[in-house]
């Protein structure tokens, strides 16, 4: 789960009307009650009308895309409908066991394209199900397709420090912040508003299973998608089959402990990509000394923010912002360290400016937005800019640029509900998780969280890892516990206490090559991967809509 304030782009542009009201049955919804266990959604989609994808990858595996009908609001399910877009590719294994669907996370991430994790599963065991994807409401090709404003905290580049020692930036920075949410206010999707919690979006999960006719629910959940997952599972427990939820979100911290736990943590796998630098001097050229290489970062920073690099386009933000992939995962370590040590040794940033989203599609992070803004209460500025400076002084890496990447919830123009309480005592089905050590973008302290709080999942830990959402990656400890799981239905003994059940080792930091070798190469996603790149790509790219 989490965040650059570059805004990523999503699948889909624009913004559909709503759907007329149509088929639904009579009886209405349940409140949405913290931590309520429910039997239905109060709703009967009508059958999905499969027909041919737009997306040519999707085609090319021999998917089939529709649209799911769902109420816009629950508690009057006769009213508006939406429309979320899904895809599935059926199975191909006469061993059937049933549908399986797959969250990237975000929340915000487009998901059409995940059938295309089927292949990656090993030894066959993704054939054996019916795989769907789907983009949550609001998202993508869903209809309507929430944007506030596509040029959003970009207006071009070199934008205002995001640490504010200037009282200037701070009010440009609250100004932009409550502007988006202003914008959002006037979307011609800002009836989604009020109804993009993810106990919406559990619901429209549900209803994706009882379009398709089947009895349990199986699912694959990165990141956010875990949470969502934890919600699916306190509210329908009864139609729990087999759940995967890798880089587990600790829904007692869901959103703002979260981010702050983010600050901490991105700051120490910030250092250890730092040695990581220092350790391969022969193929960046920066020196040897990690301590030298840290501050002369947060020199470099302070250098951009008087002199940008790349033409005016490179200061501390955008340079902060292409860095922070360094805390989230291994896969661009060694292209990285190139495009940093180019700007570094030669003044040279085209290569990092050239890793820069900058502005563009806001869809992702719009819906971002709609979901944790209104997810969970959200504190006052006096206590948002009290944990930001007290946070920075020992962990400044990511504090101030992710406390104004979540300043619009401070002015959200949809009401923020108590959160929900996530149980597990009802779920009897086995849930295997998955995280690394010392996952930033969802600390692995919340993986042992919610391990206590599902007495039936099985929790593994990439021992020693930074990488975040990183299973099918090719540790055979990891993904061939995966398979066996989604074919059987079984997990090993749990180990007792407050403990990871099995220790498999992390997604492996890549190997430059020495510097006089290294020009024009990088690590690729997808060497050792087990997962197609483009779905590797797209998987990090909905896991930085967050942090």
């Amino acid at each position: 789960m989490k965040k650059v304030l570059t805004i990523a782009a999503s699948a889909t542009v624009g913004v559909a009307l709503l759907v007329p009201a149509g088929q639904s049955a009579a009886t209405p919804a349940a409140p949405d009650l913290p931590g309520k266990t429910v039997t239905s959604s109060g709703y009967t989609p009508p059958a999905i009308d499969w027909g041919e994808c737009d997306n040519a990858r999707l085609r090319g595996i021999g998917a089939e895309c529709g649209m799911l009908i769902v109420p816009l609001d629950y508690d009057q399910p006769d009213s508006t409908k939406i429309e979320i877009a899904v895809s599935r590719l059926l199975h191909t294994d006469s061993d059937y066991k049933g549908m399986i669907a797959a969250n990237p996370g975000g929340p915000g991430g487009s998901g059409l394209i995940y059938p295309l994790l089927a292949p990656a599963i090993p030894d066959g065991v993704g054939a054996k199900y019916d795989w769907y994807g789907f983009d949550p409401r609001g998202v993508g090709s869903s209809e309507p397709s929430l944007s506030c404003d596509p040029n959003y905290a970009g207006m071009g580049y070199d934008r205002p420090d995001y640490v504010p020692t200037e009282e200037a930036d701070l009010e440009w920075w609250r100004d932009v912040t409550s502007g988006y949410s202003d914008s959002c206010a006037e979307s011609d999707a800002a009836e989604l508003l009020p109804h993009m919690r993810t106990v919406d979006v559990a619901r429209d999960l549900d209803n994706l299973r009882k379009a398709e006719g089947q009895e349990k629910l199986n699912y694959y959940g990165f990141s956010y998608g875990t949470y969502l997952g934890q919600v699916y599972a306190t509210m329908f427990p009864k139609q729990v089959g087999r759940f995967v939820w890798d880089g587990v979100l600790n829904a007692k911290n869901a959103f703002y402990e979260a981010n702050l736990d983010q600050n901490v943590q991105f700051d120490k796998n910030m250092d250890t990509y730092w040695k990581y630098l220092a350790d391969n001097d022969a193929a960046f050229g920066l020196g040897t000394d990690w301590t030298a290489i840290r501050s002369g970062y947060y020199d470099l920073l302070d250098e951009l923010d008087a002199n940008p690099a790349a033409n005016g386009q490179l200061g501390p933000d955008e340079l902060g912002d292409v860095m922070l992939s360094a805390g989230y995962y291994v896969y661009g370590w060694v292209e990285l360290g190139h495009a940093y040590a180019k700007l570094v040794n030669e003044g040279d940033g085209s290569d990092i400016i050239a890793q820069y989203a900058g502005p563009g599609d806001d869809n992702s992070f719009a819906v971002y937005n709609g979901v944790q803004c209104t997810d969970a209460k959200w504190p006052n500025w006096k206590k948002t800019e009290r944990d930001a400076w007290r946070l920075h002084e020992e962990h400044p890496f990511l504090t101030w640029g992710n406390t104004w990447f979540n300043a619009p919830c401070l002015n959200w123009p949809a009401e923020s509900h108590k959160a929900f309480k996530v149980k597990g005592n009802n779920v009897k089905s086995k849930i295997l998780m998955i995280g690394e050590t010392n996952d930033a973008a969802t600390v692995f302290s919340g993986a042992l969280v919610t391990r206590r709080t599902f007495r039936t999942s099985f929790l593994i830990e990439g021992v020693g890892g930074t990488t975040h959402s990183g299973s099918l990656s090719g540790i055979a400890c990891t993904d061939d516990t995966i398979a066996r799981y989604l074919d059987t239905g079984e997990l090993p003994r749990r180990r007792p206490g407050n403990q990871s059940d099995m220790k498999c080792d992390p997604v492996p930091a890549p190997q430059p090559a020495p510097l006089a070798a290294a020009k024009n190469r990088s690590f690729k996603a997808g060497t050792t991967d087990r997962m197609p790149a483009v779905l590797r790509a797209d998987l990090l790219k909905a896991q930085t809509i967050g942090r």
